[in-house]
């Protein structure tokens, strides 16, 4: 397939971290992303992640990464919480009343629950099923079933598996929220206006960039509105199908270069 050049479009190009820039069961980040990250920036070209975590989730390599490029330009919990040169440029937190309003259901269904900020991971409980799903995010967390009422909280992790899903959905609880499953054993709730999509809109505003000048990598389903969003959204090789259907373009796996590949064929790397 013949790939366009873009290196007059292309003026940032946003990265998604698990399965995108890191495979997160091996902990593998390939050899080719710092070179390819590197040669971006030596083009002028911004690098800069757009991820469902948050910046104190993020994996150690991935924060190696960072501080070895300097990369500086972050939307984090799924476009809530938006930094460029330590600056926060855009947040979009869960209000509190509508918090306690999800804690008191999930208490009263016995579901254990997560609250995410810029800066911890606060969880009801440690049981084998929140272990299940944090502990492979090489993040630590602390039990604190009121840490809401003192920070911004910009994520809520309920944790269960989709047998349970139509149980909450039936409940209304979650009006005015956002959910996408990230794992077996849990989802992310988020404001209903929040997407990774609107964080990058937030940033390019503030960078006074287009839409059309904007690149990104995904490969899960939190990605699809980030990748119709942008002027060139691709999913990798390892995406999901869904995701695969509505990218500009697919490239290889993450374990053959993927994104390297990608963008040495359209002229943005060397």
């Amino acid at each position: 397939m013949n790939l366009p050049n873009l290196s007059d479009q292309i003026k940032i190009v946003f990265f998604d971290i698990d399965e995108t820039l890191i495979v997160k069961d091996k902990d593998l980040l390939p050899e080719s992303i710092l070179s390819s990250i590197q040669k971006l920036q030596q083009k002028g070209i911004i690098a800069a992640i757009a991820t469902g975590r948050s910046p104190c989730s993020f994996p150690p390599k991935i924060k190696a990464l960072a501080k070895q490029t300097g990369m500086n330009t972050f939307v984090t919990m799924n476009g809530q919480y938006v930094i460029h040169q330590g600056n926060v440029v855009d947040k979009l937190p869960i209000p509190p009343q509508k918090i306690t309003e999800v804690v008191a259901f999930f208490e009263s269904v016995g579901f254990d629950y997560a609250f995410v900020s810029n800066e911890h991971l606060a969880v009801s409980a440690i049981t084998d099923q929140v272990r299940s799903a944090l502990d492979p995010l090489q993040t630590d967390y602390h039990i604190d079933k009121d840490y809401y009422q003192t920070h911004d909280v910009f994520q809520i992790l309920p944790f269960y598996d989709e047998s349970k899903d139509q149980l909450v959905a039936d409940s209304g609880v979650l009006k005015g929220l956002k959910t996408v499953r990230w794992h077996e054993q849990s989802v992310d709730l988020f404001d209903a206006q929040g997407s990774k999509a609107r964080g990058i809109l937030h940033l390019l505003k503030h960078l006074n960039l287009s839409i059309e000048n904007a690149m990104a990598f995904g490969d899960g389903l939190n990605d699809l509105e980030m990748l119709t969003t942008v002027g060139v959204g691709v999913a990798m090789g390892n995406a999901c199908d869904e995701l695969k259907a509505v990218a500009d373009f697919e490239t290889d796996h993450i374990e053959q270069d993927g994104i390297a590949r990608f963008l040495h064929k359209t002229g943005l790397i060397d």
